[in-house]
């Protein structure tokens, strides 16, 4: 089974700062951080090493970190408020995914949840 894969937009236009979620099937959709709530679930925080660290010693930003999920719920009402246990990506600061102080590139993770515009844990797997 594929994966989805969910991406934070930075690119310029109309869908500048909004979750773009690309399916198996080639399909894209784009959501506003603020009008969605996204449940991920069987994920897994992908990052481009070489391309985040370009960026982290002053290159430009490009696509460089995503989490791929087996499923997704696209939540439009009834949000759950977890900000205890945020999973940071900024390849400007440090260029890795970084959840409770640790470096989690390519962790699995029951579930992540989108909190406007963070992403937090709600049950991790070992791996």
């Amino acid at each position: 089974m594929k994966s989805i894969k969910v991406r934070f937009n930075l690119g310029t236009g109309k869908n500048y700062m909004k979750w773009k979620i690309e399916y198996p099937d080639g399909k894209i959709e784009y959501h506003h951080p603020t009008d969605v709530q996204l449940n991920m679930h069987d994920c897994i925080l992908k990052n481009y090493k070489t391309t985040a660290q370009k960026i982290f010693d002053g290159a430009n930003k490009t696509v460089c970190a995503w989490v791929l999920c087996k499923e997704i719920e696209i939540r439009t009402e009834n949000f759950e408020k977890d900000n205890e246990q945020r999973i940071r990506y900024n390849p400007r600061v440090q260029p890795n995914w970084v959840y409770n102080g640790e470096i989690v590139d390519g962790k699995k993770f029951d579930s992540v949840i989108s909190v406007d515009y963070g992403l937090y844990i709600q049950k991790s797997i070992t791996a």
